[in-house]
């Protein structure tokens, strides 16, 4: 009788979507958003730090991970370009 090895580190397919396009990224439950939001803003093209991420209409925060969120499998997280405000204080 054989068991198999149980998955310490479970991963997660997280649907990233941008104005109107979604990728899928496929990430460990206790990896920092950081390397995930660079990772999505390689694959839409754009610089780093060129985007904010919500999920659930809170934003994410780079040192977060998708388990302190209790993420799921195939969860959405939205990218927002970063509002820059040129008004004069």
């Amino acid at each position: 009788m054989s068991q198999e090895p149980e998955d310490v580190k479970p991963k997660l397919n997280l649907n990233i979507s941008y104005d109107g396009t979604q990728i899928t990224v496929k990430v460990k439950t206790n990896m920092k958003f950081s390397k995930i939001f660079e990772a999505a803003e390689k694959r839409f093209g754009k610089d780093k730090g060129t985007f904010k991420f919500t999920y659930d209409g809170q934003r994410v925060k780079p040192e977060q991970t998708p388990a302190e969120l209790e993420m799921e499998d195939g969860d959405q997280i939205d990218a927002f370009l970063e509002q820059v405000s040129t008004a004069a204080l």
